[in-house]
């Protein structure tokens, strides 16, 4: 990993750091190995409680996806829609 999570310093507490990395990497795990479908939603809602702002959610996601090549959004998308416990990219 040559990059680094979009996240707001300036704004956000430890504590909300620390959940918007674990919802970062378990986007990147879903692409890499799959991840536990309830395990990313519950991330993703927490992620949404500390950006609740639709239009800073989606830059955010789109800086995620430049850096990283994972996209946020897809993720989410197929782990809402898809049967399974699995999301896999």
């Amino acid at each position: 990993m040559n990059y680094s999570y979009p996240i707001d310093e300036e704004y956000w507490s430890k504590d909300e750091i620390i959940d918007a990395v674990n919802f970062y990497s378990l986007v990147e795990k879903a692409y890499e190995t799959g991840a536990e479908k309830e395990d990313l939603m519950l991330a993703y809602t927490r992620f949404k409680q500390i950006v609740p702002s639709k239009s800073e959610e989606k830059q955010l996601f789109k800086q995620f996806e430049r850096s990283s090549g994972y996209s946020a959004y897809h993720a989410v998308k197929k782990a809402k829609h898809e049967e399974g416990s699995k999301v896999k990219m």
